[in-house]
């Protein structure tokens, strides 16, 4: 499946799966403290629920994050 960025506006990008049940979210915390990445799979899902929050320490660990994310979450577990 492929990925499609959905919002990318206020410190927020979220990624849609083309299925449209699941997607990745970075969002910069604002407080230079880091930024946040979740993951969250519809119950819908083929695969199943799934719900997923990390912090880390900057923009670089988060991107490495959303591309993990995306590889994981692109086909069925």
């Amino acid at each position: 499946m492929s990925w499609r960025v959905r919002r990318d506006r206020d410190g927020i990008t979220e990624w849609e799966r083309s299925d449209g049940l699941a997607s990745i979210r970075k969002r910069d915390r604002g407080d230079d403290e880091g930024y946040v990445v979740r993951v969250d799979r519809l119950e819908q899902a083929p695969e199943g629920r799934t719900y997923r929050r990390e912090s880390v320490a900057d923009e670089a660990a988060a991107d490495e994050l959303v591309d993990d994310w995306r590889e994981a979450f692109d086909r069925p577990s």
